[in-house]
């Protein structure tokens, strides 16, 4: 039995990476100024920064069901019994309950796994998911594998602005303004299906200091549980000074860790704005 594993780009993983994995990339749509733009294929991060600063208006949609299709009929098509789906969070997106409609048409052959990831986490859970159909596992029990350790991933994020979490209706007009006067950083937390505040911060420095220290206080949690975790750092930089610092801090913070590095994918980046600067922690699947 081969099973094909499939993600979208909020994973992170760009068609050259998915290409060397052997990893289809259903690419999500993003529009500006009412034009839509695929992540990854007609839109990448220089001018998609370059017209976020320009104020251009931008917004997210879900991949059109032709567009999930094409990509589970052409690995269907091509050698494989089985698909194993794995989508962005059906916390932050309804595209997990359309894939999960599609399927329903597939007598079993696809998979929709809501692990409730997205990002870094989402990309680990692709390389589990790889390894897991390397070792025999059918698609029903990679998505079982997936979904049991979903809810227990956790993203930190802090944002530079809160221009965009007011555009994506996060945050009301009068509190950005407040918080724009006062220098307030939200600290936000995507744990499974929910994207909450964890802590109001005074200034980006204190916010980043924040994050470290509830990093640190969660990992060793994660590990007194007898987990085998990964720890990744992230961000929405278009400064590459700015990625180099945080990059360096996340190190500081935890000496000796393996930290994957990951620019946060444009989707993301779109209600985050420039300059967000994130941590996750994900559990490792074993084969």
């Amino acid at each position: 039995m081969k099973t094909a594993i499939i993600t979208d780009s909020n994973s992170g993983i760009t068609r050259e990476l998915g290409q060397q994995w052997g990893v289809r990339i259903v690419p999500m749509p993003i529009i500006i100024e009412n034009e839509t733009y695929y992540e990854g294929v007609d839109l990448f991060p220089e001018t998609f920064f370059h017209l976020l600063r320009e104020g251009k208006n931008v917004s997210t949609s879900q991949p059109a069901p032709e567009d999930i299709l094409t990509e589970w009929d052409g690995a269907l098509s091509s050698g494989y019994d089985e698909v194993v789906y794995i989508p962005m969070t059906s916390g932050l997106s309804s595209s997990c309950q359309t894939a999960l409609i599609l399927a329903a048409d597939y007598g079993g052959r696809v998979q929709v796994a809501d692990n409730h990831q997205i990002s870094v986490p989402l990309k680990n859970a692709v390389r589990d998911a790889l390894d897991l159909a390397e070792a025999g596992l059918s698609a029903r029990e990679i998505k079982a594998r997936l979904e049991d350790v979903g809810m227990d991933s956790l993203i930190y994020i802090g944002v530079d602005t809160l221009e965009y979490l007011k555009k994506g209706g996060r945050v009301t007009p009068a509190a950005a303004a407040m918080g724009t006067v006062l220098g307030i950083k939200p600290l936000l937390t995507i744990r499974g299906e929910k994207l909450d505040t964890f802590a109001k911060v005074r200034g980006t420095k204190q916010c980043k200091a924040r994050l470290l220290e509830a990093m640190k206080k969660s990992v060793a949690e994660y590990r007194a549980r007898g987990w085998d975790i990964r720890v990744d750092a992230s961000g929405s930089f278009d400064r590459r000074e700015e990625e180099e610092e945080w990059r360096a801090l996340a190190a500081q913070a935890f000496p000796g860790e393996p930290i994957q590095y990951d620019p946060l994918t444009l989707s993301i980046a779109s209600h985050t704005g420039p300059g967000a600067f994130a941590m996750g922690i994900s559990r490792r699947i074993p084969a």
